[in-house]
C-alpha cells in the first residue's frame, strides 16, 4: 500500500521539528563493516550509531 500524501507531510513536519541531521563520512569500506555489525545486532545503521553515541555520552555523565 503506497504512503499517502498526508502521511508524507506529517513525517516531513515531524523530522523538521524533532530531528537534527549529522552527515557522516567514513573511509571507503567502513560503511560495509558498520552495516554488517548493525545487522548482526538486528539494528539499522542509524540505530547502531545512535546507541553507541548514547552509551558513550552516558559514560561521560558519570
Amino acid at each position: 500500500m503506497p504512503t499517502s500524501e498526508a502521511r508524507k507531510r506529517a513525517c516531513k513536519k515531524y523530522e523538521q521539528e524533532k530531528i537534527d541531521r549529522i552527515p557522516l563520512r567514513v573511509p571507503r569500506g567502513k560503511k560495509a563493516q558498520i552495516q554488517e555489525r548493525a545487522t548482526s545486532l538486528n539494528e539499522s545503521i542509524n540505530a547502531y550509531i545512535n546507541r553507541i553515541i548514547n552509551e558513550d555520552l552516558a559514560k561521560s555523565d558519570t
